[in-house]
């Protein structure tokens, strides 16, 4: 491979803001796997994030992109599984699998896309320090013949469109929208773009800790919510607090502190037990040999919680720990009171 933009590629990330700024060009904000795809003639490498090769685990876009993306080019973009009519990130994790028979046979079961949304080199030029409204252009014509499972990513100038795609393309599995300066040259790894999230907010029973990397301070608060049938469920973790805060709270959470096997996940180390209800420290592909132990405590506190969006049962991204919530009784917090979003057709948002 020989490109003026070579791998591994760092993609450039946005910031949050609260509210879509002016003057700037909008896209959909996907929730996938950020990749930064090489093309060389014949050869292909898919990088992630962090720079780490993904090729192997999406063998159907490397035909894909060997089919629709220009002889010689650098594209960033997100690699999206979808099911039913929206995004499914929990079928697209299944794609990072050690076995490459189980990876071949789930690239037939549940194929992946490719959106693209930016343009770093095409044939012999780097196109790194172009302009950002001057790339989007260069982009639309590269992929001017392309079609599924490559897709070039709805773009727009007019904010009152964004608007409508962030309340509306939420029902397809989106993640918001994603706002960059018309001026902006690509910088990799860092954050020069803004993103704009959905929050929402839910009451939540605190029913367990994990102890922060640092020491026996605590690192994240696990939360549950109850289904019909009454069983607390693990939905996510709360984690971003101040170190003295982080200590303040094994203080505050002592008196609660319980032998798990009294526990409502006191059977969380069993494998099978987390086929028939969700608990902290499932076994995951993701955790490696990462301490997945925790602590346990009396499911009595209840606390407010700022998520963005749901995956099935659970929130998808750490929720933001908001106040404790002492008129609450942790019976009360249910799924019920989590709001439902519109569906939205994916082929909606990808037709442009």
């Amino acid at each position: 491979m020989d490109l003026p933009v070579m791998p591994p590629v760092k993609p450039m990330l946005a910031k949050s803001v609260k509210r879509i700024p002016p003057g700037m060009q909008y896209e959909a904000k996907w929730d996938g796997f950020r990749a930064i795809v090489h093309r060389d003639g014949d050869e292909v490498v898919i990088g992630s994030r962090t720079g780490k090769p993904l090729t192997r685990y999406f063998p159907e876009l490397v035909t894909a992109v060997r089919d629709h993306l220009p002889p010689r080019c650098v594209v960033d973009g997100e690699i999206v599984v979808a099911h039913e009519g929206r995004l499914d990130f929990d079928r697209l994790s299944e794609r990072i699998h050690p076995a490459d028979s189980r990876v071949r046979l789930l690239a037939e079961r549940t194929p992946a896309s490719l959106v693209a949304f930016d343009l770093l080199a095409l044939g012999d030029d780097s196109l790194m320090g172009m302009r950002q409204s001057e790339r989007r252009t260069v982009l639309e014509a590269a992929l001017a013949a392309s079609g599924p499972p490559v897709h070039l990513a709805p773009a727009t100038t007019d904010p009152e469109v964004a608007r409508e795609w962030f309340e509306r393309y939420e029902g397809a599995g989106l993640d918001g929208v994603v706002a960059k300066p018309l001026d902006l040259p690509y910088r990799p790894d860092t954050r020069a773009m803004y993103k704009i999230k959905h929050e929402r907010t839910a009451d939540v029973v605190v029913a367990g800790y994990r102890f922060h990397k640092s020491g026996p301070v605590v690192g994240s608060l696990l939360l549950g919510l109850y289904d019909d049938a009454g069983v607390l469920q693990h939905v996510g973790v709360c984690a971003a607090f101040p170190m003295k805060r982080r200590a303040e709270l094994v203080t505050e959470l002592e008196p609660l502190v319980t032998d798990a096997a009294d526990h409502p996940w006191g059977a969380w180390a069993d494998a099978e037990a987390h086929e028939h209800s969700r608990m902290p420290g499932a076994p995951s592909r993701w955790s490696g040999k990462k301490d997945m132990t925790w602590v346990a405590v009396r499911p009595e506190r209840v606390c407010e919680v700022a998520y963005d969006h749901m995956e099935g049962d659970r929130f998808r991204h750490t929720a933001q720990f908001r106040r404790w919530r002492p008129d609450r009784t942790p019976s009360s917090c249910t799924y019920a009171q989590l709001e439902e979003v519109v569906r939205y057709d994916l082929a909606a948002v990808l037709s442009g």
